[in-house]
């Protein structure tokens, strides 16, 4: 009776061991899933929090911008429908001085190199003051041009040529100050005259600019 006892007091003493180990187990098992869940949630939150705010960011910039959008296309209506224009021609003219101040603004700075479109306005010049046009030359760049990327900050870009023309002196006089006074930017760098007053040539070395197009690129932020 003595070694039935002490068998079931054993028997209870293991089943309680592993009863608590059990349950120590557990309770580890509880408080690491709870540590390790409670740092991924702050860690979370943190995130959450960052994109929020990053969110607003970028609403907050939207808002401003579509404002600043708004005040953009009311002042460029009113710069183009200005009368008279900035030459103090008529928008809806054909003349010289005419046109809306779109127009002009694009024939003064182009936003391509177009070295044709370049020749046929000098072109133009020359022969509305009554002068020959023995040459015009220069390197056309266009193809070079057109692979270089748009950027959000583009400069001017130099379109070197060459002129030779022909005629009197004051001709080439009245030639040069129109030229000088066009709307179309010219900077002249040399010229070589020979002849006489009624009978002369010209050489001329020259450049005009274009603008290139602005980009508006819009980009995607990852929020770390």
């Amino acid at each position: 009776m003595a070694r039935t006892t002490s068998f079931t007091k054993r028997s209870l003493i293991s089943k309680a061991n592993s009863t608590m180990v059990i349950a120590t187990t557990a309770a580890a098992f509880v408080l690491v899933f709870a540590v390790v869940a409670g740092r991924t949630l702050v860690s979370q939150m943190a995130y959450q929090n960052k994109v929020i705010s990053a969110k607003k960011d970028a609403l907050d910039q939207l808002k401003k911008d579509l404002e600043a959008r708004d005040k953009l296309q009311q002042a460029y209506q009113d710069f183009v429908h200005e009368n008279p224009n900035v030459l103090g021609g008529d928008p809806e003219g054909t003349g010289d001085k005419d046109g809306d101040n779109a127009k002009l603004v694009l024939d003064a700075l182009p936003s391509k190199y177009d070295f044709p479109a370049l020749a046929t306005s000098l072109e133009k010049l020359i022969t509305s003051q009554s002068l020959q046009i023995v040459g015009i030359s220069g390197t056309d760049e266009e193809a070079a041009e057109a692979l270089k990327e748009a950027t959000p900050t583009p400069e001017s870009v130099a379109m070197p040529f060459q002129l030779q023309i022909g005629g009197s002196y004051e001709s080439i006089q009245s030639f040069i100050d129109v030229t000088l006074k066009s709307i179309r930017p010219f900077k002249i760098s040399t010229m070589e005259f020979s002849g006489d007053e009624s009978s002369m040539t010209a050489n001329i070395t020259a450049q005009t600019y274009y603008q290139p197009e602005k980009s508006l690129k819009i980009t995607n932020e990852v929020v770390k």
